[in-house]
């Protein structure tokens, strides 16, 4: 075989290996997601991971940094265009729109799944990473708008994040007050041409709003400077937004509304939110979205009104495992290894494990295969971090009896009859 065949293949840089290690602290956070949104009356919708690239050119804009630069875009056999989705809401209006889910009724759904991006892979960010979305439709009042905020900011507070993240606010407002406001800004900026930075400098004709979110320290002043959208809404868009502050303060969520929160995508309008974190470093966005009616219209549906967000679960694992919130019994492991301790035991430990699984549905049990001594059979039993190991052998078969041996306890063996394991383990292991 030639040196090349030979080579190693290995995984593409920033699209990731989950481990059987890392994956209890996955399972973890999306059972807490999943039990949350069967609680608000959330309903699961699965997409493609790939779609039309028409798609997200017409809906997140084709002159925004994720169409021109990240997108994995690709012809298929056919010379169709394709794209690796890079975010989950066109996908879910394109569904939506397709399978007659909006016509004369509202929706509230969510989704989880990998998204692409080919950007530059960091801690926390990455070109295969996953999110969690929430999108509903058919409801103009900004009591939906409060809804999903407070269903992210339960997330927050049963995995222990609420003192950790801060909720940021703004109001985009109607299309034709953000045209106008638009032109406004675009003048400040031309008066201030020489303090933008090259990427500012091209956002200028494409995308001006997005000038308002730069990092750049050196047009700091300049920025905070310039006319504020808040300042020119139209009057339905800010009765919106006072009426969505008031039920947020109601519910005793605290915010803060930042008027240079503009969100990336074309799509946005009235409400936009993010929860943010100093936790990892630098301010960091762990959940953001907002209102976006025209959207639907923009794809060729009827005008519908819609809002949603969609949090990174790769930032936000690194966020609990920082701040240690994992608890210990979600890491994994199981709860007990049944270990016939010679092969003449192999048959009734195979029978006896299939037995308590059967009584015992939350059992984690892991049995013993593969043979070998019993030293190197209670070296396995140890190693797979089971509090209690089940041991049979020539007199436990002989008695039709086990003993439990305790792995993690000062505790004396126990022997129980094969009749009685199960409602023993019940008692002994809390579920």
């Amino acid at each position: 075989m030639s040196k090349s065949a030979a080579k190693k293949i290995q995984a593409i840089r920033g699209m990731n290996d989950l481990l059987p290690s890392e994956s209890p602290r996955w399972q973890f956070f999306e059972a807490k997601v999943r039990q949350l949104m069967h609680r608000y009356g959330f309903d699961e919708i699965r997409t493609p991971i790939v779609e039309q690239t028409a798609l997200f050119a017409r809906s997140i804009g084709e002159v925004t940094d994720i169409v021109e630069k990240e997108m994995y875009t690709f012809d298929d056999r056919n010379g169709d265009s394709l794209t690796l989705r890079p975010e989950g809401t066109a996908s879910c209006v394109r569904s939506a729109m397709e399978h007659g889910l909006l016509h004369n009724q509202t929706q509230r759904l969510w989704y989880q799944g990998p998204m692409f991006r080919h950007e530059r892979p960091q801690k926390g960010r990455y070109r295969q990473f996953h999110q969690v979305g929430v999108e509903t439709y058919g409801f103009d009042g900004p009591d939906i708008d409060a809804e999903v905020i407070l269903l992210s900011a339960r997330l927050w507070q049963e995995l222990g994040l609420l003192e950790h993240v801060t909720l940021e606010l703004n109001s985009l407002g109607s299309a034709e007050a953000r045209a106008a406001y638009r032109d406004k800004l675009v003048a400040y900026f031309d008066q201030h041409h020489d303090v933008l930075d090259d990427d500012s400098k091209r956002r200028l004709t494409s995308n001006p709003l997005r000038i308002l979110d730069s990092k750049n320290p050196a047009m700091a002043e300049m920025l905070n400077g310039a006319p504020q959208l808040m300042d020119h809404l139209d009057d339905e868009s800010r009765t919106h937004f006072e009426q969505l502050k008031a039920m947020l303060d109601a519910a005793g969520i605290n915010y803060v509304v930042n008027p240079r929160l503009v969100r990336g995508l074309d799509y946005y309008c009235r409400t936009v939110f993010e929860w943010t974190t100093t936790a990892l470093g630098s301010q960091g966005t762990v959940c953001a979205g907002g209102r976006y009616d025209g959207l639907v219209e923009q794809l060729g549906g009827k005008p519908t009104p819609a809002v949603g967000f969609a949090m990174g679960i790769e930032r936000l694992i690194l966020l609990l495992e920082t701040l240690e919130l994992i608890p210990e019994e979600a890491l994994g492991g199981c709860d007990v290894y049944l270990l016939p301790m010679d092969d003449n035991a192999t048959i009734v430990a195979l029978t006896l494990a299939e037995k308590l699984r059967s009584e015992l549905p939350t059992l984690r049990l892991q049995l013993h295969c593969g043979g070998g001594s019993f030293k190197s059979r209670m070296k396995k039993a140890d190693k797979s971090n089971a509090p209690i190991a089940v041991l049979l052998g020539e007199d436990e078969l002989a008695e039709q009896a086990v003993t439990l041996k305790f792995l993690r306890d000062d505790r004396e063996q126990l022997r129980v009859s094969q009749a009685e394991l199960s409602a023993t383990l019940q008692n002994l292991v809390p579920h």
